[in-house]
């Protein structure tokens, strides 16, 4: 296969012929780098061996491109798909630094979530659990779309072009017109409703068609597909969250609760029996 043209790419990445041999850069985020240089640089170090190439990494906290080179195309492309099996391994495990949401932000949402949050504090606020600090904040009502891990600047920026590339088919299914929506009740997300973590309210189309959460589903599929979200559930769940216990301790939390994704062992669930009857 060294026969082949000597610049060629390795899925996604560019190998090219040097005077040395065989070159490629990899973007890797500078908060990953460790995890590829190992406890005392014997990751690298078994990377280098079993691959016959040179891996160079910038200074930790540094920005910039994991370098491989090597004497085979071969053996660059193999530490190229090493590197990227750890790399996606530990961000797996990073914590998310961002989410894809609609805003509800219309004054009349906040007026109606302000009403009901001083109508349970009325009459509820005996029931266990139930206090101000786990009520959202007005100004941050949103539609959770999905999550996102992102790990420096260049990931940020990805992830914006990205956003305005799916304009065109939101302008699509929309028709170019704005999307009336109107709260429809609200829900839990666990099974028991004395001991809830997550309240949200259901949000819908007004002309009852299917358009939201069709853009919603196509946007995560966008986004699993550029590689910067994953994928957790065939659809989108829409809902917006009105009460979560995260708050209860740290009001600038931000809310990305999604079915199946609470579950700290300190929350202090509430009892929603009484407010789900309002």
């Amino acid at each position: 296969s060294e026969d082949l043209a000597a610049d060629e790419t390795c899925d996604t990445h560019f190998i090219e012929q040097t005077d040395k041999g065989y070159r490629c850069a990899v973007d890797v985020p500078s908060v990953l780098y460790k995890y590829i240089i190992g406890k005392k640089g014997e990751t690298r170090r078994r990377l280098e061996f079993d691959t016959k190439t040179s891996i160079s990494i910038p200074k930790q906290g540094v920005e910039g491109q994991i370098v491989i080179t090597g004497s085979h195309k071969a053996a660059v492309s193999s530490a190229i798909t090493r590197v990227e099996v750890l790399v996606e391994s530990f961000r797996k495990k990073q914590p998310f630094t961002h989410f894809l949401s609609f805003p509800l932000n219309d004054p009349k949402i906040q007026e109606g979530f302000l009403r009901f949050k001083d109508e349970v504090l009325q009459q509820f606020s005996q029931d266990h659990g139930v206090e101000g600090s786990i009520f959202q904040n007005p100004a941050k009502l949103h539609l959770t779309i999905g999550t996102l891990t992102l790990l420096n600047d260049m990931e940020v920026r990805k992830a914006g072009a990205h956003l305005q590339e799916c304009q065109h088919f939101i302008r699509d299914i929309t028709e170019g017109k704005p999307l009336p929506l109107e709260v429809t009740g609200i829900e839990y997300m666990n099974d028991d409703p004395a001991m809830v973590d997550v309240l949200y309210a259901k949000v819908n189309v007004k002309d009852r068609s299917d358009k939201l959460q069709v853009i919603a589903d196509r946007l995560v599929e966008h986004f699993v597909s550029a590689g910067l979200m994953l994928r957790d559930w065939d659809r989108v769940k829409l809902h917006g969250t009105v009460m979560n216990t995260l708050f209860r301790k740290d009001s600038t939390v931000e809310d990305t609760s999604g079915p199946g994704r609470q579950a700290l062992s300190e929350r202090e669930a509430f009892d929603a029996r009484n407010i789900l009857k309002v």
